[in-house]
């Protein structure tokens, strides 16, 4: 089975290849250039270097949220033109489950937590149980304070990893009353490879759709959605008086 997975959730880009329980290939950058400028490239380079021939892919996985909005569009778009121009069903992995599996098989409790600015983040709580990734609580988009209420009430050592740490840290220091550490430079952003291997097991269970059915995941609404909602409120109020 071979899968290509693409993550562009946030700062990060990363593309990757897969077959079975081989890794082939991993092309992720974090640099400060959009999206649409770095991952059609990645993956033409990615693919010449392992000689990859697109016809022979059995599924796209790709993170569709939560995440940066422009990203997850970018992504998943990427992902949509594939799998239509191929005819190759997509796999939707939640960009925090990936996050968590780059800890496979750490002990505790795992929290990705994703900057998702005016004050929350996106996250979720893991385990690994027997070599399985165990969903505590499902990727959310909530305030720091409650997740780390959540934490301190599970009374287990946690391990947090995402672009949410640098962010919140300090603060996280005065909120936890548990045993915690924060992943390594090189575990603790998105990786498409961690993407790829649970679209995999995602796809073997039968969880794969047509690229015309794939969304992102956005969990909120957009600065923009959020701005419109408040004006058609305004303009019901300013009408009902």
């Amino acid at each position: 089975m071979k899968i290509l997975a693409l993550d562009s959730s946030g700062l990060v880009a990363s593309v990757a290849l897969a077959e079975d329980d081989n890794l082939l290939g991993e092309y992720t950058v974090n640099y400060k250039k959009t999206h649409s400028q770095t991952l059609l490239p990645m993956l033409d380079a990615l693919g010449q270097m392992v000689e990859l021939d697109l016809t022979t892919l059995d599924a796209i996985a790709v993170a569709a949220g939560p995440g940066s909005f422009t990203g997850l569009r970018i992504g998943v778009a990427t992902a949509k033109g594939i799998g239509l121009a191929l005819d190759k069903p997509l796999v939707a992995v939640f960009t925090v489950d990936a996050l968590a599996y780059n800890l496979w098989g750490s002990p505790g409790v795992v929290c990705p937590l994703m900057d998702a600015r005016r004050g929350q983040v996106y996250t979720g709580l893991y385990a690994f149980a027997e070599g399985q990734l165990e969903v505590l609580c499902p990727a959310e988009a909530v305030a720091l304070e409650e997740i780390a209420e959540e934490c301190n009430r599970r009374g287990k050592s946690v391990t947090f990893l995402g672009d949410g740490v640098p962010v919140y840290r300090e603060r996280l220091e005065e909120l936890l009353q548990v045993p915690h550490l924060y992943a390594p430079a090189h575990m603790n952003k998105q990786r498409a490879a961690s993407v790829a291997a649970l679209g995999m097991e995602k796809f073997r269970r039968g969880e794969s759709v047509s690229a015309r059915d794939l969304a992102p995941v956005y969990l909120r609404l957009s600065q923009a959605e959020r701005e419109r909602a408040q004006r058609e409120q305004m303009a019901a109020r300013e009408a009902g008086q």
